[in-house]
This record gives C-alpha cells, sequence and structure tokens, in this order.
C-alpha cells in the first residue's frame, strides 16, 4: 500500500510541476505578445488579456488607473511622446504561477524618438498580477516604475 501511495504522491507532483510549467510559459507568452502590441501600437491586441477592472500604477501621472477605460488613455499618453519605432523590450521576466494566481516581476527596455527629435532611454520594472479566469490568464493589476534618481 505505501508504495501505490508514493506512486500516487509522485504523479501528482509530477503533474502539478507540468501544470505549473504550462501555466508560466502561457503567461510568457502573453506579456511577450502584449510587450510587441506596444511596439506595434496596436491598442486592442495591448488590452486584450486584461482584466475590465484592472487598476495599475504608473510612473507618468495618473497614478493610478482604474478600469480598463483608464488603462487604455495611459496609452495615448505614452504614444504621444514618441515617433516609431518604439522599443519596448523585456530583460528580464521572473514568473511565479499558482493554481489561479500569478505574478510577474520584470525589468524593461524603453527608447523611442520624442517629438522634438531627441532620443530617449529608460530602463524600468514592471510587475503584473494575474488571475486564471475561464481557464486563461487575465491581467488584473500591472505597476511600472523607475528608480528614483539622486
Amino acid at each position: 500500500m505505501a508504495t501505490s501511495n508514493r506512486v500516487a504522491t509522485e504523479e501528482t507532483a509530477i503533474r502539478e510541476r507540468n501544470s505549473t510549467a504550462a501555466d508560466e510559459a502561457a503567461i510568457r507568452h502573453l506579456l511577450e505578445n502584449w510587450a510587441s502590441a506596444v511596439r506595434a501600437q496596436d491598442f486592442n491586441a495591448i488590452l486584450a488579456n486584461h482584466s475590465a477592472d484592472i487598476v495599475m500604477f504608473d510612473v507618468p501621472p495618473p497614478l493610478e488607473s482604474k478600469g480598463i477605460e483608464a488603462y487604455r488613455k495611459t496609452w495615448d499618453l505614452f504614444f504621444s511622446w514618441s515617433h516609431d519605432p518604439v522599443v519596448f523590450a523585456f530583460k528580464d521576466m521572473r514568473i511565479t504561477a499558482g493554481h489561479d494566481v500569478a505574478f510577474v516581476a520584470a525589468l524593461m527596455h524603453c527608447a523611442g524618438t520624442e517629438k522634438t527629435g531627441e532620443k530617449t532611454e529608460f530602463d524600468f520594472r514592471l510587475t503584473t498580477g494575474l488571475r486564471k479566469m475561464a481557464g486563461g490568464w487575465m491581467v488584473t493589476h500591472e505597476h511600472h516604475s523607475i528608480p528614483a534618481s539622486s
């Protein structure tokens, strides 16, 4: 009996690891597609997989945006400062996924040309909270930040 319990426990552990790996891969894919949508300035794709009641904390005002429409408006501001092409890329991404909740801590690089012609580059931090809803992952929280300048 002990052997069958051990085998069942090992099989459960393997299923959980496979499920976690699949969730982490799905989340990575979702966020890479989001970054690609930002580079393409594709608003529909940027908003995809974001909860209707998303909360975002951002660097430029407003400090807090609540809801998908407020979140969408923050991208108008972002795209108003730069001409194509916009660099918006992950430098590092760490994903922690549970059964129905996950978070991502990432470092990103952004660069573009301002309307004045001046080139701008900066690195920023991204923290994303996700919930599994109807079998798929949805972003419910986004937090962008830059290090304080001294």
